[in-house]
């Protein structure tokens, strides 16, 4: 006898809630790729990502209520599609609101040095910058103060060598990093730069600058970002990064 047990018909709220994670996790996938090479600018691709962060909560609200619906024993399916779409959108949710942690947690700034009383100054790099950046004159006494509560492990590096051979690993250190080099002057003890982050291809601009010591060299660094307020400690994890393939080449 065939069987008479009616076919289940999809959840149309299960099957949008996806569609819905779908298009969040897009929009915070791509909104950097998108900037990075230049089809849309800065002010869009945060407001996708603001619009991912708000809808994730929202989409995971309806996903959870379409998984309720499509449980086992009731009369729609798609259930797989609501925990998957449910899934999905904490997943962005979760990411974006820890950036949004993350820079609550962290002062306005985004401009770091190892030396905050005698930051070295930007020179050959301004002229790469385009009009609207934030300014490349250091913030003073007040920026010194927020980056020493933030970030207080940022000091010099001294060491017991010549500046030449400090030099040379500073130069081999940046070009490890994969940063642009714009300027190096072996004599004036100076290398500018330029690293593009990988999410959004920003350009941030670096300056290193070896001086003598008593002990020999000591090797200072600054890192600034071109754009925002908020760097979320990304010139700062540069710096210790630098430091850290600095040594490991030595």
């Amino acid at each position: 006898m065939p069987d008479q047990t009616p076919a289940l018909k999809r959840s149309r709220l299960a099957h949008g809630g996806f569609i819905a994670a779908l298009i969040l996790a897009a929009l915070a996938v791509l909104a950097g790729p998108l900037h990075r090479f230049g089809v849309i600018e800065f002010p869009i691709a945060r407001h996708l990502l603001a619009a991912a962060a708000i809808g994730g909560p929202v989409v995971a609200l309806i996903c959870l209520a379409a998984a309720i619906r499509t449980r086992p024993g009731r009369s729609r399916r798609g259930r797989t599609q609501a925990l998957v779409g449910l899934l999905l959108s904490l997943l962005v949710a979760g990411f974006l609101w820890s950036l949004v942690r993350t820079a609550m947690s962290l002062p306005m700034i985004h401009d770091i040095t190892t030396d905050p009383e005698n930051p070295p100054p930007f020179a050959a790099v301004l002229a790469l910058r385009e009009p609207g950046t934030n300014d490349p004159t250091y913030g003073g006494v007040e920026l010194a103060r927020q980056q020493k509560a933030a970030y207080p492990d940022i000091t010099p590096l001294v060491l017991p060598v010549p500046p030449e051979a400090a030099f040379d690993r500073a130069l081999e250190t940046a070009q490890a990093l994969g940063w642009q080099i714009v300027v190096s002057d072996r004599v004036a003890g100076r290398i500018e730069a330029v690293d593009t982050t990988l999410w959004f291809g920003f350009k941030d601009d670096v300056v290193i600058r070896i001086s003598h010591s008593p002990e020999g060299a000591v090797v200072d660094l600054r890192s600034a970002s071109r754009i925002g307020l908020s760097d979320l400690g990304a010139n700062a994890m540069r710096i210790r990064r630098f430091f850290a393939v600095f040594k490991d080449i030595g």
